[in-house]
């Protein structure tokens, strides 16, 4: 499977999507098509955990005081569920693989697995 979760209106996610071949690439917007639980629950085992997949940089994090709180592996699920700017993105899922995030070394490492 070859899937990448993104936000139209992230200027980031846009620039990667330029820079990484998608034609093969079920494409999901994350905020007219929220993910559902068994999208979810697919990314997990890929990564390991609900927080890795957590935008810590979303304004709701601030908001709800987040980083000051002990958060569950199932209450990173539901905020997931509950909020799409909690998902880190973009999000590629390349068969077995995930590339999570915009950071250089992940966008390298997913060029290569593309190429």
């Amino acid at each position: 499977m070859r899937k990448v979760y993104f936000l139209k209106t992230c200027d980031i996610c846009q620039r990667i999507l330029k820079e990484v071949p998608i034609a093969s690439f079920e494409l999901q917007e994350i905020k007219y098509t929220p993910i559902n639980t068994a999208q979810l629950e697919e990314m997990h085992p890929l990564y390991g955990s609900y927080e890795a997949l957590f935008n810590k940089r979303a304004r709701q994090y601030k908001t709800l005081d987040l980083k000051n709180r002990h958060v569950s592996e199932n209450e990173y699920k539901q905020y997931h569920l509950d909020e799409y700017t909690f998902l880190k993105r973009p999000v590629f899922i390349v068969d077995e693989e995930i590339f999570i995030g915009n950071s250089a070394k992940v966008i390298e490492a997913l060029k290569i697995a593309l190429s």
